[in-house]
């Protein structure tokens, strides 16, 4: 194991399928070390295809790079998959005799201080617990797939487990974006999915007796009241249509309809060949046109507008990202690289060009390259030293003059990146060059040269930026001086491309 290896924490996964694929991916992109273990012989191939969606979709929800990516190994055995771990992630099939059997090699094998998850949607943690060595670090951490794009994990730690354990997991759970739900009670199948089993059953009936197709159903979902869900949830939603009286209201005016028997929630049709072949077939109709990879695609893609939306204004999950965010901008993420490369401008935002940011011609708009050159910016002024605090004291950089082109042109959910070159640093002045390039051949689709002036914020006079960002800012300046000075530097609008 490397040196950098060891320095890293160690994510364990054991089981690689859909829900440990997703766990791996998420791992992975924040830094970790994951160490993977199943014995399916196409193990290796699904867990590749996940992480080619989640590298696509995840650092899109991000305003701020991601840490650098983790090593991945696949390990040949439980005992080598959780050699070191952190924290172990349990995602093999429902079988509790099964779960029993790996939770019992994994304890024979683990570091006594590893959090052992388990991603059941079913079983309770002391069903999970039992016959164990050490029952107290054993928890349910069940989340919601793709897992590498929902944040929600239910936490349900039972009786045995501690609140510095469950704490424990939490905080792990937040430093990889997610948002841990604790479960206070041990019931079956914990919160989200017995509303969804309640859902799943109605569904079911409807097809059964002919009155919806699955089309139809999935329809009345996202064209009505999954779009409320999706920022409100059930309750708030209900808060909503009670109107000023509110919830009391709501409950007093549809409460008796509750009595009426609309639904079979306590009864499930009889799964018969011939439902499950209407049910599949009506599936194959309504997406059959797409593989598996290509919704799978197609619904990270969505969810990523879906979620940047949400996030622009600070709501549901959004909120989860943008407090992630935040604490990527506190990290070491969000600090100046150890080691500056000298040979190359610095490597700022991995992103995607959403739905929203398309014009008329099919093209990326043009405030939008303004709005990444305005968040690369962001970016550099927090790596040099210039956080919340440091405004919050009394000084910041302004923006003194600008001058952008546009090179190129892009196109819907194509993946662009940014870069900053520091042309020079004084203790008043900073002067950028950045570029936007196209990921999948680094071509140049625009540029902005920046000129940024240190000012005291109360009085509005220009004033020596703090010795240590200085240092900082000269630094990456120093570096990037044996650069070619950008051959835009300078230039104003209309001026020719070379001097006579």
């Amino acid at each position: 194991m490397s040196e950098t290896a060891v320095n890293k924490p160690v994510a364990a996964i054991v089981g690689g399928g859909v829900i440990g694929g997703g766990w791996a991916a998420r791992f992975l992109l924040h830094g970790w070390r994951v160490q993977v273990h199943d014995p399916h012989p196409k193990a290796r191939e699904r867990i590749d295809e996940v992480l080619a969606n989640a590298r696509l979709s995840l650092p899109a929800l991000a305003d701020f790079p991601m840490p650098a990516e983790g090593d991945l190994v696949f390990a040949g055995s439980i005992e080598a998959a959780v050699a070191g771990a952190t924290w172990i992630q349990e995602s093999v099939p429902e079988e509790l005799a099964l779960k029993h059997r790996v939770i019992a090699e994994i304890e024979k094998h683990a570091p006594t201080s590893a959090i052992i998850g388990s991603s059941t949607s079913g079983f309770k943690p002391g069903e999970l617990q039992e016959g164990a060595r050490h029952p107290g670090r054993i928890l349910v951490t069940h989340p919601f797939n793709p897992v590498y794009l929902l944040p929600l994990a239910e936490v349900v730690s039972g009786d045995a487990v501690g609140a510095e354990v469950r704490d424990r997991a939490c905080k792990h759970l937040k430093s990889i974006g997610m948002y841990p739900l604790i479960v206070r009670k041990e019931i079956d199948a914990h919160i989200a999915d017995r509303f969804l089993e309640a859902v799943w059953r109605e569904a079911l009936w409807l097809v059964n007796d002919d009155i919806a197709t699955t089309e139809e159903i999935d329809n009345a979902i996202r064209y009505g009241f999954g779009l409320r869900w999706a920022q409100m949830g059930l309750f708030e939603t209900y808060r909503l249509a009670g109107g000023e009286a509110g919830m009391a209201h709501f409950i007093a005016q549809f409460g008796p309809c509750l009595q009426w028997p609309w639904t079979k929630l306590t009864d499930v049709p009889e799964l018969t060949d011939e439902l499950v072949q209407k049910i599949a077939d009506q599936s194959d109709r309504q997406s059959g046109a797409y593989s598996i990879r290509e919704l799978e695609r197609i619904r990270d893609r969505n969810l990523v507008g879906i979620l940047r939306a949400l996030k622009d204004r600070d709501w549901g999950a959004g909120a989860i990202l943008k407090a992630h965010d935040q604490d990527l901008a506190g990290s070491e993420t969000a600090t100046l690289p150890v080691d500056i490369d000298s040979g190359k401008p610095l490597h700022m935002i991995d992103l995607f060009v959403l739905p929203a940011w398309i014009d008329y011609n099919g093209h990326m708009t043009e405030f939008r390259y303004v709005q990444v050159f305005s968040d690369t910016c962001d970016r550099l002024l927090l790596m040099i030293g210039m956080d919340s605090e440091y405004v919050a004291s009394g000084c910041s950089y302004y923006t003194a003059e600008t001058h952008t082109m546009q090179l190129g042109e892009i196109g819907v959910d194509e993946r662009i990146y940014s870069t900053a070159q520091v042309l020079m640093a004084d203790t008043k002045r900073l002067h950028v060059f950045y570029r936007l390039h196209a990921t999948n051949d680094d071509r140049v689709l625009a540029s902005t040269e920046a000129m940024y002036l240190h000012v005291h914020r109360e009085s509005g006079k220009v004033c020596d930026a703090s010795p240590d960002i200085v240092a900082n800012a000269k630094s990456i300046a120093d570096a990037h001086a044996a650069l070619p000075r950008p051959e835009a530097a300078g230039r104003f609008v209309g001026q020719r491309k070379t001097q006579p």
